[in-house]
């Protein structure tokens, strides 16, 4: 094809570019005002911007021209106008990264690739206030390019243009090439950013792929569990039962707002709780976020691709909640939110947890998080995570293994009685002059501080209420934080893993504190090796653990090679000895763990060759299944597993489908009484969404319509254990016991219901109808006055109601 484009079609294109390229920069100044507290030389950081935007903006048109110019062969008119709306759209996008870079102080790269929609949009939609002024910046920026473009192709003419280009060609290039600085990520332009990241993850995800594995049969992380040592027992006193075990994980909770630390004095009862306990003060979190926490600390696991939680095909693997159970300890989860967000539930429940407690199960009593102005909440807050948790602890049941995850320090940052903390922040800057350091930080982000007072009150709370239970004295208290808060300004790239980690337990000798390094890798293997030793356990001769287990030498030092998941996809952050490397750059870490820049090319080597043989076993371990053997693996509970057959099937109506999709269409199935494969894809949504009540229920209802009762009421009761809460469960179980004639059961469910406080006049209605057959008129009659009461004009009611007296 001859392309004919006039000279005039270029200069514009020309002038668009170059006017795409101003605006990304005035999008790159608003982040950079917005992050003033980030930089020290905003008028540096500018130029860095201008360069970085510079050299993105001409990639982008080099990239779009060859658009132009098939447009202008096919509609010539409008071949501009959809280049200036592909322009605005990068401006837009532009601004979309920058806004998560303000509220999570962190490009977007390829983490975007390990979250589900339904992750993201929650993730997004709870960390902003959406309102007109939040949707004006998305139209200005637009509308300045577009003035851009019309000052520019008014003002500039072709000799111009090309002194101009060259001068900034030269002038920026230099800057790029002799300043490593202007190349820091937090300079970089955002798209660009976003997709190199992708670019780099998916090249080294290929080259990894393509590393042989075909003659491998090896499980290199299976070890011998006498090669771990017993750190933890000299500084117990263990009585004669097992111990419970309490695992607090608090959200955001980094080391730098504990202990007498940079941001310290906002979580006073830690604090003091840190001086009784063993307090591991250069303590890391594995991963830059929440979803690496329960693989980490319980499973000593490898990260996979994006995350442990995101492999779909768990790999064989064990735990410190499998094995307690198998023990026997009763294992407990407590959360506030979603269990589904990160796919926690699925690890959870590969586990064998017994008690999962989440935002279904709070019921009534219990006070949700405020919502977001698009009605958006996380769950519950802490004090009633707290609360509900001691609700639910049995203390006939013993050994017991509870995990509570906190949750209200993490954005929007809306907890109970939040005025009253923020006004408890002011009176704590005005009478110390401990804070005059970080005051601006603390003006600036007063509502954090704030929920770390809140959120350490209610630990408090929970441990004073504990103290009065009879099993106290037989509870180890283990607390940590999954990363450390983000909006907060970080010193350095470390500190975003630096998190307290300390045990409490009553059984203590002493209280002792340690600066060596550990992670979460390593508590699961301490944990299990004391209590084996002390107490009967069934045999753990193999165990398949990363890490090495806790070291107490209390000088600093680090004997772990730790590497580092900052977010979903990015393992390029690496600790050996008193190293850190990220990125490619060096670092010393000092004893308070600070860092500072070094060149040292056999040390950076030396991490970067260890850092490439981790991700090549990460990858190896996590693809093949080569964590622990299946054939020494009775700790666990599978996921259903399909047949060739049966994923046909399920690809024949799943395809292309989203969850809610496929619900549809096993509706579809089972009304034309296609009852298998209806159950099939409920299996096929259940392997991925665990408490997807409602597909839960359509496998039970298509079990009663088969009339396979027995496994019908399995099913529905097990729906019901999930969403204590949801009416559709009670009727569904209700409709079976009516069609099994099964009615004497009916009676323990509607009282289940009504404790509950499940409100639906057809639970009722059913519940009066099995009265009536087994000839308990009486309650049948009071049943239904107390509906018709509220409902007079049902007439099925009205009628149902007029045989009782007849």
């Amino acid at each position: 094809m001859k392309f004919n484009i006039e000279k005039e079609a270029i200069t514009t294109y020309i002038y668009l570019t170059l006017s795409l390229m101003g605006g990304l920069w005035l999008v790159s100044l608003f982040e950079l005002f917005a992050l003033k507290t980030l930089e020290t030389n905003i008028f540096l950081a500018s130029i860095y911007k201008l360069v970085n935007d510079f050299w993105s903006g001409i990639t982008m048109g080099v990239l779009c021209f060859p658009l132009f110019m098939l447009l202008t062969q096919f509609v010539k008119k409008q071949a501009l106008t959809v280049i200036k709306v592909l322009f605005v759209l990068l401006i837009i996008i532009q601004f979309s990264l920058v806004k998560y870079t303000i509220t999570t102080n962190l490009n977007l790269g390829v983490d975007i690739l390990g979250y589900s929609f339904d992750d993201a949009f929650s993730t997004v939609s709870v960390s902003e206030s959406i309102s007109i002024t939040y949707f004006l910046p998305f139209i200005i920026f637009p509308l300045l390019f577009l003035l851009l473009f019309r000052y520019v192709n008014n003002t500039l003419n072709a000799r111009k243009l090309i002194g101009l280009g060259i001068i900034s060609a030269v002038l920026l290039g230099c800057l790029k090439l002799t300043i490593p600085q202007a190349s820091h990520n937090s300079h970089q332009n955002k798209i660009a950013f976003l997709t190199n990241d992708i670019i780099k993850f998916q090249h080294e995800k290929s080259k990894l792929n393509a590393s042989s594995f075909a003659n491998r049969t090896d499980y290199p992380l299976l070890k011998s569990s006498h090669n771990f040592k017993d750190v933890l027992s000299p500084y117990l006193t263990f009585n004669k039962e097992k111990p419970n075990i309490v695992v607090i994980v608090v959200e955001g909770l980094g080391s730098e707002f504990v202990n007498g630390n940079e941001y310290s004095g906002f979580t006073p009862y830690i604090d003091s709780l840190i001086q009784k306990s063993l307090y591991w003060k250069n303590f890391v979190s594995t991963t830059g976020r929440s979803f690496g926490i329960l693989p980490a600390l319980f499973g000593s696991l490898p990260y996979g691709e994006t995350g442990f939680l995101d492999l779909t095909k768990t790999p064989s693997h064990i735990s410190l909640i499998s094995v307690l159970k198998a023990n026997g300890y009763k294992t407990s989860y407590y959360s506030g939110g979603p269990s589904s967000f990160d796919r926690k539930i699925n690890f959870l429940e590969y586990n064998g947890i017994e008690t999962l407690i989440d935002e279904n199960k709070y019921g009534p009593g219990f006070e949700k998080t405020k919502g977001n102005d698009g009605g958006f909440s996380w769950g519950y807050p802490d004090s009633e995570i707290f609360r509900k948790a001691l609700t639910s602890f049995e203390t006939e049941k013993q050994p017991r293994l509870d995990i509570v995850m906190t949750l209200s320090t993490h954005e929007p940052f809306e907890y109970p009685k939040k005025e009253a903390y923020m006004a408890q922040v002011d009176k704590l800057l005005a009478s110390s002059r401990t804070f005059e350091s970080i005051k601006e930080q603390v003006i600036d982000h007063k509502d954090i501080f704030g929920c770390l007072l809140y959120t350490d009150n209610a630990i408090k709370e929970f441990m004073h209420a504990y103290k009065q239970r009879s099993d106290y004295s037989n509870t180890i208290f283990v607390i940590t934080g999954d990363h450390r808060l983000i909006p907060i300004t970080q010193k350095d790239k470390l500190c975003r893993f630096h998190v307290p980690f300390l045990i409490y337990s009553p059984m203590l000798k002493k209280a002792d504190s340690f600066k060596s390094v550990s992670s979460h890798w390593d508590v699961t293997p301490s944990l299990l090796q004391s209590l084996t030793k002390n107490f009967k356990f069934k045999p753990l001769n193999k165990v398949p653990w990363v890490g090495k287990g806790l070291d107490t030498a209390r000088q600093f030092r680090n004997i772990h090679k730790i590497p580092l998941m900052r977010y979903k996809g990015s393992i390029n952050d690496f600790i050996y000895k008193d190293y850190f490397y990220s990125d490619g750059e060096l670092f010393k870490i000092n004893e308070n763990f600070g860092t500072y820049k070094v060149s040292e090319a056999v040390i950076t080597k030396t991490m970067a060759d260890s850092l490439l043989a981790f991700k090549k076993m990460n990858a190896y371990v996590t693809q093949q299944n080569k964590i622990f053997p299946d054939s020494l693996n009775i700790y666990i509970t599978p996921k259903t597993e399909f047949s060739p057959k049966q994923l046909a099937s399920i690809n024949k109506h799943a395809e292309g489908k989203t969850y809610d999709d496929v619900l549809f269409i096993a509706r579809d199935l089972s009304f034309k009484k296609q009852y298998k494969t209806a159950r099939l894809l409920c299996d096929y949504i259940l392997n991925e969404y665990p408490n997807y009540t409602d597909a839960r229920i359509l496998k039970g209802r298509s079990l009663a319509w088969e009339q396979d009762y027995e496994k019908s009421e399995k099913v529905l009761l097990n729906a019901i254990k999930r969403s204590p809460y949801y009416d559709d469960g009670y009727l569904a179980i209700l409709d079976m016991y009516w069609w099994s004639g099964q009615d004497e059961k009916s009676i323990k469910i509607f009282e289940q219901a009504i404790t509950n406080d499940v409100i639906n006049p057809e639970i009722s209605f059913k519940m009066a109808k099995a009265f009536k057959r087994i000839d308990n008129t009486k309650f049948a009659i009071k049943l239904m006055d107390s509906i018709i009461k509220i409902h007079p004009n049902n007439s099925d009611y009205l009628a149902f109601n007029k045989s009782l007296t007849q």
